[in-house]
């Protein structure tokens, strides 16, 4: 089964893997796929869901609500979020606004057929909007039950930093930080997770296999293979060119096969138990297109790296990592 987890310095306890839907339910997967997706991480031990009113505007958190409708709802632990748009894009669909943080949270809760979320969370940072405003109005969200914690994603050491201390004054916790992170994608390491840890919030990340790179399939010198990411012309090619592009990167993953093969791990599991053993990171967000591909994912928990092959992994893989915490403020 799935370990647990403290979400920061909260008594909140999350699944250490979290099941997430972006770019999948809504979009890319058949509802009863989706909700069969759900199911098999329900039955993997996986208690923790993540999500957000924009993916599929508006449609992965229906079929995430429905995917959980009749499971005991103290059982789960529920994430969204709001920044982006999910109407017809006005002047005040987008943003932190007061305006935009109430009606977002209403717009979630009726979509995921539930009472309150467990987590809400800051998609991105708005620089439109005072960071008082913002912080009130996920107070207020707070005092009024509709969530009992709140958390953020992909902002800056600096703008936690802010925000923790108006959290604070407000009588509400921030608990946790949303980024990207992976073997191959570390930006957060310098500056985010050193103030996290000051302040006792939690990472929860997303992306672990660096949107399938991970995985071993996009071979150096060869076309992505059918069906991928890779080739996806909605978005996905572009959202990983940048890994796609970099043939001694594609060269150095395949490097990572020797050591998942000695662990008896595919280089998915590999890549996600990685991330794991990072004594900052509280979770790992994952996503599946099958359900096959939860248990897969599921089987990185409890997976102990030897520290000779974590500092092996580091190695091959050397200067292709983006570590650049400068890109921690480039949005």
């Amino acid at each position: 089964m799935v370990g647990q987890r403290n979400l920061g310095h909260s008594g909140l306890k999350v699944s250490e893997i979290i099941y997430g839907n972006w770019l999948t339910h809504g979009s890319q997967v058949e509802k009863d796929t989706a909700i069969r997706c759900i199911r098999a991480a329900l039955d993997q031990g996986i208690t923790t869901f993540d999500t957000a009113d924009v993916y599929a505007n508006g449609e992965a958190e229906k079929v995430m609500g429905e995917g959980l409708a009749g499971e005991r709802r103290e059982s789960l632990v529920v994430l969204t979020k709001v920044y982006w748009p999910t109407g017809p894009k006005g002047p005040n669909d987008v943003g932190l606004s007061r305006k935009h943080i109430m009606e977002s949270i209403d717009g979630s809760l009726t979509r995921l057929g539930m009472d309150y979320v467990d987590v809400y969370q800051a998609h991105r940072y708005d620089v439109e909007t005072p960071l008082e405003e913002t912080m009130q109005a996920f107070a207020d969200v707070v005092k009024q039950g509709k969530a009992h914690y709140i958390g953020v994603s992909e902002w800056t050491a600096d703008q936690i930093q802010a925000a923790h201390g108006m959290a604070r004054h407000l009588g509400v916790q921030l608990i946790s930080n949303q980024p990207q992170y992976s073997m191959l994608w570390r930006i957060i390491e310098d500056e985010v997770v050193p103030m996290c840890e000051h302040l006792g919030m939690a990472q929860v990340v997303f992306s672990p296999v660096a949107q399938g790179i991970l995985t071993g399939k996009y071979l150096p010198g060869q076309p992505a293979p059918e069906g991928s990411r890779g080739t996806d012309a909605k978005g996905g090619a572009r959202m990983i060119q940048r890994f796609t592009d970099n043939e001694e990167l594609l060269k150095r993953v395949q490097l990572l096969k020797p050591t998942a093969d000695e662990l008896g791990l595919t280089m998915a599991q590999l890549a996600v138990a990685w991330v794991l053993q990072r004594r900052d990171i509280a979770a790992a967000i994952i996503g599946a297109s099958r359900p096959e591909q939860v248990a897969e994912n599921v089987a990185a928990s409890g997976v102990e790296i030897p520290e000779g092959m974590m500092w092996r992994m580091d190695e091959i893989l050397g200067d292709v990592v983006v570590r650049d915490p400068a890109l921690t403020r480039a949005g």
